[in-house]
């Protein structure tokens, strides 16, 4: 048993609900595993910096339905506590052309559609894949659904009713009253959902005090909220008294089982990797690095932004994604580890780099005040900064063999940023289109020199292992060579 939070739309607070939960949970020294639908980077920094574990991302576009249910029953298990955050609507998901004789042929998708019941349109498209209610039908979990009553009152019932009846595979437990203005007001909603015999799981007041700042790409990462903690403190002061524990704490419960026997593999010989992880570098899945590690691999964390140099003795870079336009100037002024990032990549070192990355490894950031600033200058091509959102899942087919995959082969990816490359590739790593539909999105990704991979396409290699494995093989030929940098 876990539970779900789900909102009813966007924007009706289920990332404050889930981490007033959560807060209030450790508070009460209770060891949590948190989960969050989707491809996002940054509410699960906030659940980690909560309850102090790495938390999981459960997405079945990136990996497959298979690997959502083993990750989220192989994490689950070893705390006591499991909650996972939905994404948007409880049934906002996307529709999909993809068969399941064109994912077996493609990276980590031996399954697709396990759902046999999912909801499909008139063309016989699947509409709620990867939607949180998805998640809840494959894990089999009961739902919190997260109202925003701000400008409301009766109308709760009938929103709360259409949700229960939309999909009776879904398991409403209860619901949680957000932004309630009054008790008058709440006792309106109250009045209002009796006859649904609807358990009314929390209510949370109008927070004017509790507000977490939010940029181009969403919240800001936990790194740079030097406020952070007092903020917990205050949402666990709220979850103490808004919730009804009494009935929250058995839907919560996980089943707390022995460890099963590690599916790890086995290590090769030990491979350093440079991870760059700081306030610009932060959006890593949590499985990527434990696959590198399982493989063998020592990471070694460090800060293009603080640190003077590269760590020494390294056989490989692996730059994430995150914010380097917001920190261009500190990383232009950082000229030394520039300078050596160049060096390094241009000697052979295998290098990954994704979207945030790619950027770095471009010759400018030009930021949103239409600023340049220098960067490590790998890429013959300059990062811009815009209003335009380029957001969506991909299908991507590489067009050569590269650092990563063989030519012809298809990943799965996500991409979400403001900017855009002044110069094409000229030799690109992929052709891409909509993972919803046959709409080509055109080619991007550098492989030139050939040890680098820099893409704006986010990748999670839960069932790609093939792709650590290859970064690690190219790795190890540079410690046969005797090139340690």
């Amino acid at each position: 048993m876990a539970l779900v939070i789900a909102g009813e739309r966007s924007g009706v607070g289920k990332t404050t609900v889930t981490l007033t939960l959560l807060a209030s949970l450790r508070r009460r020294d209770r060891l949590v595993q948190s989960f969050k639908v989707g491809p996002d980077y940054i509410d699960p920094m906030f659940h980690r910096h909560v309850t102090g574990r790495a938390c999981r991302n459960l997405d079945p576009v990136l990996t497959s339905e298979a690997y959502v249910q083993q990750c989220f029953a192989g994490h689950s298990q070893l705390s006591e506590y499991a909650l996972v955050e939905g994404v948007m609507g409880l049934f906002d998901g996307i529709s999909s052309l993809v068969t399941c004789t064109e994912r077996s042929r493609s990276i980590g998708h031996s399954s697709f559609a396990k759902d046999k019941g999912q909801r499909t349109n008139d063309k016989g498209q699947i509409t709620d894949f990867a939607s949180t209610a998805h998640i809840a039908r494959l894990l089999d979990l009961p739902v919190v659904l997260v109202i925003d009553c701000s400008r409301l009152s009766g109308s709760v019932a009938a929103i709360a009713h259409g949700y229960r009846s939309f999909d009776p595979r879904i398991k409403i437990a209860g619901v949680v009253l957000n932004r309630v203005g009054s008790d008058r007001h709440l006792s309106l909603l109250k009045d209002s959902l009796e006859p649904l015999q609807l358990p009314v799981l929390g209510v949370m007041r109008r927070q004017d005090n509790i507000t977490i700042p939010d940029r181009h790409l969403g919240l800001v990462p936990t790194a740079e909220l030097p406020e952070l903690n007092a903020l917990i403190d205050r949402l666990a002061d709220l979850g103490d008294t808004c919730f009804d524990w009494q009935r929250l704490l058995p839907l919560l419960k996980s089943e707390s089982l022995s460890p099963s026997a590690s599916s790890s593999l086995s290590p090769s010989s030990p491979v350093r990797i440079a991870v760059a992880r700081d306030r610009a570098f932060n959006f890593y899945y949590q499985d990527n690095l434990d696959l590198l590690q399982q493989l063998g691999a020592e990471l070694v964390f460090w800060s293009p932004l603080e640190d003077a140099d590269i760590p020494k003795d390294i056989q490989g870079m692996y730059f994430g994604g995150g914010f380097p336009e917001v920190f261009a100037q500190q990383l232009a002024e950082n000229s030394s580890v520039r300078d050596a990032v160049k060096t390094a990549i241009l000697k052979g070192m295998p290098t990954v780099a994704e979207c945030g990355g790619l950027m770095y490894l471009c010759e400018q950031i030009i930021d949103f005040e239409g600023k340049s600033w220098s960067m490590a200058g790998v890429l013959p091509t300059s990062a811009v900064m815009g209003g335009r959102l380029t957001l969506g899942y991909r299908r991507a087919v590489a067009l050569q063999d590269n650092l990563l995959v063989k030519a012809n082969t298809t990943v799965y990816g996500h991409e979400f940023h403001r900017s855009h490359l002044t110069l094409t590739p000229t030799q690109p790593l992929f052709e891409t289109s909509r993972y919803d539909c046959e709409e080509n999105m055109g080619c991007e990704g550098w492989g030139l020199p050939a040890n680098i991979h820099a893409s704006y396409v986010h990748q999670h290699w839960g069932e790609s292992r093939e792709i650590p494995q290859q970064f690690l093989k190219e790795c190890l030929k540079v410690a046969s060579s005797g090139m340690w940098i």
